[in-house]
């Protein structure tokens, strides 16, 4: 009986130390389904090309109310002023965050359903919608014409891919006494770009705290700079 045991327990021994190693490949698809409500504001012609700008509201936007997103930025903007261009401005629900993916989807579906001139496509957005902007941008740097990020946080994937963006114009803002996203994050993504893009400004609001960008979104300047910027590449 000992010699028994003792022959199962060898066996049990000898084939637990065998290892097996097989490779395969797993092939499969995953759908997400996502709601985004937005507002499209069309300009007064528009049989012929027209540029897209599309802007990120911040957090406190976020909702279901769509009136929200026209509280800042180019819609605000637009009450009293017109642009010669699309404007673009989802809204973000209360309980996510800016998805690129969910952005770039939504993008793709107005450029096929409108006018639009692929190579003026202008990216914008403040604190929330400004680290969703940079996220969008270094995810599909030949997709816009200029990017205008202001009082954002930057992610790592930004910091760490650096000059991916280097073609795509930039206009930065930031308040120096923000006191909800430190200026820092501007200061060091600014580091990262200053020695290979082609065309960066980065300009600080030294009197102004997290709301730094009333003052751009409010002045036609950022405006006539963004419509002048041509895709290249």
């Amino acid at each position: 009986m000992k010699y028994i045991i003792l022959i199962s327990l060898l066996f049990i021994s000898f084939f637990s130390l065998g290892q097996i190693e097989t490779k395969s490949i797993l092939k499969s698809t995953i759908v997400n389904k996502f709601v985004l409500k937005y507002i499209l504001q069309k300009p007064e012609n528009s049989y012929e090309k027209k540029p897209l700008i599309i802007f990120l509201h911040g957090s406190g936007e976020k909702g279901n109310d769509l009136e929200k997103v026209k509280l800042n930025g180019p819609l605000k903007y637009y009450k009293t002023n017109k642009l010669d261009a699309f404007i673009l401005a989802p809204q973000c629900a209360l309980d996510k965050y800016w998805n690129t993916e969910e952005l770039f989807q939504l993008i793709k579906k107005i450029i096929k359903q409108n006018n639009i001139d692929t190579n003026r496509i202008y990216l914008t957005g403040l604190s929330m919608g400004a680290w969703g902007a940079w996220n969008l941008a270094y995810a599909h740097p030949t997709m816009f014409a200029a990017l205008v990020p202001i009082a954002g946080y930057v992610d790592r994937v930004p910091m760490v891919e650096g000059c991916k963006i280097k073609n795509i114009p930039i206009r930065m803002f930031h308040g120096l006494l923000d006191d909800v996203v430190n200026i820092q994050y501007s200061k060091n993504i600014y580091s990262k770009l200053k020695d290979c893009c082609k065309d960066l400004k980065f300009t600080i609001f030294d009197d102004a705290m997290h709301d730094s960008w009333s003052r751009v979104y409010d002045n036609e300047e950022i405006y006539s700079w963004m419509l002048q910027q041509k895709k290249i590449y």
